[in-house]
């Protein structure tokens, strides 16, 4: 009998964690082609700089260009060292370009706000200057829930509890349907060390409070509430787009001037809205329709709540008569021989802050 002859042997076996962060990223990047550019929003953090070595491992097998920018807020002296520590262990994982951004949140909205803002605006700018097609963010399951729990407190309704899309515009989020375990495993797996932000266990920010909240939860309901939680969310979604998108049909047949769409693609309603149109939806649709349309006459989205919408639609189904309504923005509605009339405050388009020019 002869010697025996050669053998593959199995090599070290891939992490679970680290491949499914890699799993997560290759399938959200799969309709991108050669030579497209992406970018990675890191922090530094576990779930950033998990997903930053699952992109700099699977971007280059898919022709991809993965670079990566960092965020520096500037909200404690150390940030700086911060930023750069983790643009030089996104450098290491071989990301390419690098930006760091130096960002001054004006606090408008809380701290919370006006930092995730300027953080949009600059991932937004960093994605211009390279043509990149995608930014990733490394938010998961957890944040997901977490999302969904605040929306509850707040009383926002359904667009609120629809918590973080997959994907909105050139965001992309992979890691959605992954828990913080995970990226927190990968990292270790891979002998990453991720800066843990004191910000994240800090009472004083409404997502931190939850954050701490949601073990407890967990504990006294049972496991799986981040999961039950995040397909909450999935189906708020689904609901709310189906809402939002017969709530823009009726605005557009309820619009009376027939302006001709601005650049943007959407009819201009800072004029004259058709109150019979209005009164013969559903309320539901008809409040989106009337929320949508302040929206476009100018009124901040995050500073318009219900009871500016119940104002409106009083307007539509119970008027006796009452007076002009104002609205957050110096946005006005007033009912006038059948006709809702939405004006913009003095010297604004009427196009909202959340449309392009």
């Amino acid at each position: 009998m002869g010697a025996p002859g050669p053998r593959l042997t199995a090599g070290p076996r891939l992490a679970p964690a680290v491949a499914a962060v890699r799993s997560a990223v290759r399938a959200e990047l799969a309709d991108l082609g050669p030579g497209d550019v992406v970018l990675v929003a890191c922090s530094g953090g576990p779930d950033s700089l998990a997903l930053a070595a699952a992109a700099a491992f699977v971007a280059p097998r898919a022709g991809l260009l993965a670079g990566a920018v960092v965020v520096d807020h500037g909200w404690w002296p150390g940030s700086a060292g911060v930023a750069a520590t983790a643009a030089g262990v996104c450098e290491q994982l071989g990301l390419a370009p690098v930006d760091v951004v130096r960002v001054h949140p004006d606090g408008a909205g809380g701290p919370e706000a006006a930092a995730r803002t300027a953080r949009y605006a600059a991932l937004a700018d960093a994605a211009a200057r390279h043509s990149a097609r995608a930014v990733l963010l490394g938010h998961t399951l957890h944040d997901q829930a977490e999302t969904v729990l605040l929306g509850l407190a707040r009383g926002s309704g359904a667009r609120s509890l629809a918590g973080m899309p997959v994907r909105r515009g050139l965001l992309r989020r992979p890691l959605l349907g992954l828990p913080r375990e995970t990226t927190a495993r990968a990292c270790a797996d891979q002998g990453l060390d991720p800066w843990l932000d004191p910000a994240n266990t800090d009472p004083a920010h409404a997502r931190s409070r939850v954050r701490a909240l949601l073990p407890q939860l967990e504990a006294a309901l049972g496991p799986g509430l981040a999961q039950a939680l995040a397909r909450t969310a999935e189906q708020a979604r689904e609901d709310a787009e189906a809402l939002e998108s017969l709530a823009g049909a009726l605005l557009d047949r309820a619009v009376l001037d027939r302006a001709v769409p601005d650049v943007t693609g959407e009819l201009d309603v800072t004029g004259e809205l058709d109150v019979a149109v209005l009164a013969a939806a559903p309320d539901a649709v008809r409040r989106r329709a009337l929320l949508l349309a302040a929206r476009r006459a100018g009124s901040p989205a995050g500073a318009l709540g219900r009871r500016h919408v119940l104002a409106l639609d009083a307007l539509v189904v119970r008027w006796h008569g009452q007076g002009t309504v104002r609205l957050p923005g110096g946005v006005s509605a007033r009912r006038a021989c059948g006709r809702l009339v939405l004006a913009p405050a003095a010297g604004r388009s009427g196009r909202g802050p959340h449309q392009q020019e």
